[in-house]
């Protein structure tokens, strides 16, 4: 078996990522939604052919899935620690990168999403209260919900038992732009799922397609500031 950590596979890897236009592509794919070649071409500033030959790479090795559906191919982004890698490079070159504004909005800087979770301040705040309250409590390799926590998290619309049936049911990524860590694993998908289902968050338009941020601004809505500062003590702005 090839071990993954091997100067080769490894540099093939970083290779993918590196290439401006592919990383334009995954970048946009962490809004956690499907992307079409053309979608990803106009992201990326490169013509379909162009785009299509990008993915084709992406989906060889591996960070990549592609799903069919009558004439259009969609994209996305193949599992959640292909997202973490991408999230923790993004605040690894923040830190290694020559001190400068921050250039996507405090929009972004507030709330977005982390392919199926979320980021930025909110997400940040949303992990330090859930740890600093005791309602998640570290286990190996992540956390586990109290019983409070359990009961609380359910009151706010989170489906805790599909939560479980991820590889992991809760751990940190380190996010981009705040450099501490935000919620990831099955309840933070299932967290980001029930409110933007419920109308406690909401998307908000992009830039422009040039925007790689563009679909992964999302906005507290009014409703969701009173449920999330009711059931769990959460100050969202």
């Amino acid at each position: 078996m090839t071990d993954p950590t091997a100067p080769g596979p490894l540099a093939a890897t970083a290779a993918l990522m590196a290439d401006p236009a592919r990383a334009r592509m995954l970048t946009a794919m962490m809004s956690g939604e499907a992307l079409t070649a053309g979608e990803l071409a106009r992201i990326a500033g490169v013509v379909p052919a162009t785009a299509s030959g990008h993915l084709a790479r992406l989906a060889e090795g591996g960070l990549i899935v592609v799903h069919a559906q009558g004439r259009h191919r969609y994209h996305r982004l193949a599992s959640e620690e292909v997202a973490a890698v991408i999230e923790t490079l993004g605040g690894l070159a923040a830190r290694i990168a020559p001190p400068r504004p921050w250039k996507h909005g405090e929009t972004a800087r507030q709330s977005r999403l982390c392919w199926n979770h979320l980021a930025g301040r909110l997400g940040v705040t949303l992990h330090q209260r859930l740890t600093g309250a005791g309602w998640l409590t570290p286990v190996p390799g992540g956390w586990a919900a109290s019983a409070e926590g359990r009961e609380r998290l359910a009151a706010t619309g989170v489906d805790l038992d599909e939560a479980m049936t991820a590889k992991r049911f809760a751990c940190d990524c380190m996010d981009w732009s705040e450099r501490r860590p935000h919620l990831a694993g099955g309840l933070g998908r299932e967290i980001a799922t029930a409110w933007l289902t419920r109308g406690w968050l909401r998307r908000l338009p992009g830039n422009g397609e040039g925007d790689v941020l563009a679909r992964r601004r999302i906005a507290v809505t009014p409703e969701g500031a009173r449920g999330l500062h009711e059931g769990l003590g959460l100050d969202a702005a």
